[in-house]
């Protein structure tokens, strides 16, 4: 992050997973240079480009979004719930087993995850920096357009950003995540 409160897209640094299944890239973290085992909360981006098993993380909350590409059927105990690019933020423990299966192409994911007892919200619309809940510890926007400046996939942290800036994000499609608790 720079300090004017964005992390873009063309800075992410991709990693595979351990089980080969796709890759991913760390956006931002609290508290800055955490570990997964020392995370308040962690966004990332994901490319799942086979099906497979998640990597669990015991108390931690999850919210996956997928943001382009193919469709996944998420199995989580017996539930599976099919994800795309028009389906809504997915909530899920993170304790529990969870499976992906590909229904065709690869895709890329937002995956936002908090340690317990913090929550996330996401929210999938235009941004609208009033609609905050008074507990936020953190209010991040990932752009899913060009706007102000900004490329599609950058993430801008609302409370660290020019007022100007997000002023002209206002009514933009983003995923709009709200870390409370």
């Amino acid at each position: 992050m720079t300090a004017t409160g964005i992390f873009r897209l063309s800075d992410r640094v991709f990693s595979p997973w351990k089980n080969g299944g796709g890759q991913t890239a760390e956006i931002a973290v609290s508290p800055p240079g955490a570990d997964f085992a020392t995370f308040d909360w962690r966004i990332s981006t994901a490319i799942v480009a086979a099906s497979g098993p998640f990597s669990t993380f015991p108390g931690v909350d999850r919210v996956l979004t997928v943001i382009e590409g193919g469709a996944m059927v998420l199995t989580i105990g017996a539930d599976d719930s099919r994800l795309d690019a028009l389906s809504e933020p997915f909530f899920f423990p993170g304790d529990l087993a969870a499976a992906a299966r590909l229904e065709g192409e690869a895709l890329l994911d937002f995956n936002v995850m908090v340690r317990r007892p913090l929550r996330a919200q996401v929210l999938r619309g235009p941004l609208d920096p009033t609609h905050r809940r008074a507990d936020t510890r953190a209010r991040l926007a990932l752009l899913l357009e060009d706007r102000a400046g900004l490329a599609r996939l950058d993430l801008v942290d609302v409370e660290a950003a020019a007022p100007s800036l997000v002023a002209a994000l206002v009514g933009g499609r983003v995923l709009d995540v709200q870390i409370s608790g």
